[in-house]
């Protein structure tokens, strides 16, 4: 039998992967593979994925332990998605429930109470608190009334916040230095949530030009 050819180049090296719990067969969450995470996930029988917010590989679970033991992989007749056949140890979505479908669309009532509660890091949690204001009541939340004006303001904001730091930074002064800082950074990650990437993604970037000169580093962006 001839070794089956996916498709990653239709959706520029990743494909959807849904995830069904193999026992009960109900829906638990939809993630992306690329090809090394494919390799992985086959090699080790636990779910490997890569996200497109952080720009990495994960394991499934490898933060909060709800790891993912796959049974059986399906591909479909296109060959350009996965089905996941899983045991599930212990909850698949980060809000602490089973599935992360839980949300009716047509009355917004949450169908799935959460089982258990998942600690995160605190910038983990920050963008998963700023991803939930999208759906949030702009007239409850500072943040959703944001990305409700839309990406201008949102923008504008930055812009406000990084003149109000550098002036603290002008006059020396440490504690408004501090305070305006963290509004520098808190708009930055919101501007980042509204673009779906994890500051982790940053952080990651931060690490690639570790030992390289900012001279070099520039130049190699010339270059491309």
């Amino acid at each position: 039998m001839s070794e089956i050819k996916i498709e990653w180049e239709k959706n520029g090296g990743l494909i959807p992967v849904i995830v069904q719990d193999y026992e009960t067969g109900e829906v638990l969450m939809l993630a992306y593979m690329n090809e090394e995470a494919l390799k992985l996930t086959q090699q080790t029988k636990f779910a490997h994925y890569f996200s497109r917010s952080r720009n990495k590989l994960w394991k499934k679970g490898e933060s909060s332990g709800h790891t993912q033991e796959v049974k059986e992989i399906l591909i479909d007749c296109d060959n350009d998605t996965l089905l996941l056949k899983v045991k599930q140890n212990g909850v698949a979505c980060h809000t602490g429930r089973k599935s992360c479908f839980f949300t009716n669309l047509e009355n917004n009532e949450e169908v799935l109470k959460v089982e258990k509660e998942i600690e995160y890091n605190f910038l983990d949690n920050l963008y998963h608190t700023l991803l939930d204001r999208k759906n949030a009541d702009k007239n409850s939340s500072y943040v959703a009334s944001l990305y409700h004006k839309g990406e201008n303001s949102i923008l504008k904001k930055v812009v406000e916040e990084a003149g109000e730091f550098s002036f603290a930074i002008k006059d020396n002064d440490k504690g408004e230095i501090i305070y305006e800082g963290a509004d520098l950074l808190f708009h930055a990650l919101v501007a980042l949530a509204y673009k779906n990437i994890h500051p982790e993604a940053i952080l990651n970037e931060l690490k690639r030009r570790e030992g390289i000169s900012g001279i070099e580093e520039k130049n190699s962006r010339k270059d491309k």
